[in-house]
């Protein structure tokens, strides 16, 4: 019996040549990547030099794959943007929400060219302005446009009858033209020449150059007030100060007339905020909101590069400087396929200082707001850790969705002030009021970290069973901190307790497996899930408050032995002390007056504290 050959085998037959490769399982593509070298690009997947968190999860599923050659590294790129947006695979970068995201429209191609907003793309003779992630924004952009220039709307009827006849009157008044705000092609009240002017200055204005559009308002303005044709003037005074009010709106960053967007970039761990503020005659004049599909799960240049080629790729202007958090994979490339579409040269910059450092962060922080109200508006924590919480009951073989987890870890250096820390979920959310801690009773002799875990456990579950309110619920999944040594201690102690119904693992932090009691093989979370980011956070959580504890009780220990020194501190003087500072530096930061406000602590033993304390 024959077996089709593997994967890698039949990587030997793939040209050493530039192009674009898809990893598929059956017939769908998982993945669409460019290379310069398909052979050696494509045999990283398999031989382990790809140290990308998704692609052992990606290629447990691959079982074919196709590629294509390109002439050049340019043209993979080109073509790999064209493959992901058509295909749209699911380990590729996309965005969350731009499923038809809206561009202002004028149909050039016609005798009396009309403006729209519109969600399609694709028709000829017709130039895009966008795209804009605020809807309201492009209406209103709209408006304010036809308000200083007016044109015809795309949509009204009269208009379509006027260019489906080369341009000529029907001699019917629209409604737009009997309100004001049409310039009446229907009835012949403007000429093919004026009305293209008007179609030239909106293109200047829907392409950020608002300066030059009110300087040129203004002598016409001026020309008309010297003409006595004040009826003239007086429309051009009011298109001037619509005009006028989208400057002022505009805040000025550069005193020159720079031509730049800037990209701020807002990771977390399976999705990302991004931000771009879009800078024309050195003002910021508009700003788009977009949400990327992936986050933390990829690396920082694969994300820059996937949003660069889906958000150039479908923009109506490309400015001759992109400022970036960081790096795409290949900037070179990417550089001359944004010069290509642009038609001049296109920089890619990462500021170290100065203003578009200043700017570079602003922008962070838009896309740092703009992520937290997607979150809001979308109830995408809330699904996530839905989705979280029935992965793990799928994962684990659990009764149920763990709706209350806790998670146990320990704190020690070398024996001492060793702390166990027990962190409670519920629902997938931290619940800090049901968070526990414990000081460790084991001798330092006697000490480490399985026994000391098993003590935590011991205490936690026997005062539950005493009827200790404080530790009455009862958990759905135990997590505790370590590899197999952690997980067979504490099933020792919940055997040894009575205690067989509550599900344990524990999470090795190294490989992030979860180990299962009776499985042979750890579980291993899809890298980039929300069941994956939930136990982490639950692991971190616990680490970070045991850790909190362990340096308190240093601290405290720490103060204690610097009081032993101080004459005229006893015992009753020295808890005094440590009950009302709380830590050596607090103490430290104190004068002799504060440390005499302690009940039962002389001036003059307050000054001697500290002197030998701040010594």
């Amino acid at each position: 019996m024959s077996h089709a050959p593997s994967i890698a085998s039949q990587l030997g037959q793939v040209p050493d040549a530039p192009g674009v490769y898809l990893w598929k399982q059956g017939d769908e593509v998982l993945y669409v990547g460019k290379a310069k070298s398909l052979r050696k690009r494509m045999r990283q997947y398999t031989g382990g030099h790809d140290e990308r968190a998704m692609i052992p999860l990606l290629m447990e599923r691959v079982d074919s794959f196709d590629y294509v050659v390109t002439g050049n590294e340019v043209e993979s790129l080109i073509l790999e943007a064209n493959m992901i947006r058509e295909i749209r695979p699911p380990y590729n970068v996309d965005f969350k929400d731009d499923k038809s995201f809206p561009f202002i429209a004028l149909t050039l191609s016609d005798p009396y060219p009309g403006i729209k907003y519109t969600r399609e793309r694709h028709r000829s003779g017709t130039r895009y302005f966008g795209p804009y992630t605020d809807a309201r924004g492009a209406r209103e952009t709209v408006e304010v446009a036809r308000r200083v220039y007016p044109i015809c709307q795309a949509t009204c009827p009269e208009w379509k009858r006027v260019n489906a006849h080369g341009g000529k009157p029907t001699g019917k008044a629209c409604f737009d033209y009997h309100v004001g705000k049409g310039p009446g092609p229907c009835v012949g009240a403007i000429t093919r020449e004026e009305y293209a002017r008007r179609v030239e200055q909106i293109e200047a204005l829907l392409e950020g150059r608002q300066s030059a559009v009110a300087a040129d308002l203004q002598r016409a303005m001026r020309a008309a007030s010297a003409d006595l044709d004040y009826e003239r003037a007086a429309k051009l005074r009011n298109s001037l100060d619509a005009v006028r009010s989208v400057l002022e709106r505009q805040r000025v960053v550069f005193d020159r007339p720079l031509d730049i967007d800037i990209v701020g970039i807002e990771r977390e761990e399976t999705i990302a905020g991004v931000n771009v503020l879009q800078v024309r005659e050195g003002r910021i004049v508009g700003a788009n909101d977009l949400v990327l599909d992936k986050g933390l799960d990829v690396a920082e240049p694969e994300l820059v590069e996937g949003l660069l080629l889906r958000y150039y790729g479908s923009a109506s202007h490309v400015p001759r400087e992109i400022v970036l958090p960081g790096l795409p994979e290949d900037p070179a490339v990417v550089e001359e396929w944004l010069t290509g579409v642009r038609g001049t040269r296109v920089r890619l910059v990462v500021p170290q200082r100065g203003e578009k450092r200043s700017l570079s962060e602003l922008a962070t922080a838009n896309a740092r707001h703009g992520l937290a109200r997607y979150r809001n508006r979308t109830r995408y924590d809330e699904e996530r850790l839905n989705r979280a919480l029935l992965e793990l009951e799928s994962a684990l073989a659990l009764p149920a969705p763990p709706l209350r987890i806790e998670c146990y870890d320990i704190s020690t250096l070398h024996g001492r002030s060793s702390v166990g820390s027990m962190v409670v979920f519920t629902a997938g959310r931290a619940d800090k009021a049901a968070y526990r801690r414990f000081k460790v009773r084991l001798p330092a002799d006697e000490s480490d970290d399985v026994a000391m875990l098993s003590e935590v456990l011991r205490r936690r579950f026997a005062r539950q069973g005493a009827g200790d309110s404080r530790f009455a619920s009862r958990p759905d999944l135990v997590i505790v901190d370590g590899g197999r040594p952690q997980l067979n201690a504490a099933l020792a102690v919940l055997e040894q307790m009575g205690i067989t119904s509550i599900p344990l693992v524990s999470l090795a932090k190294r490989e992030e497996q979860l180990h299962v009691p009776g499985w042979d093989e750890p579980v291993t979370l899809p890298s980039g899930s929300s069941s994956l980011y939930l136990v982490k956070r639950v692991r971190d959580e616990a680490h970070r408050f045991a850790i909190e504890y362990h340096r308190e009780l240093r601290g405290r220990a720490m103060t204690a032995s610097l009081l032993d020194d101080v004459v005229g501190v006893g015992p009753k003087r020295k808890k005094a002390l440590l009950k009302h500072f709380g830590s050596l530096k607090k103490m430290r930061e104190a004068t002799a007056e504060q440390i005499a406000q302690v009940p039962g602590v002389p001036y003059d033993v307050a000054c001697e504290v500290a002197r030998v304390i701040q010594s």
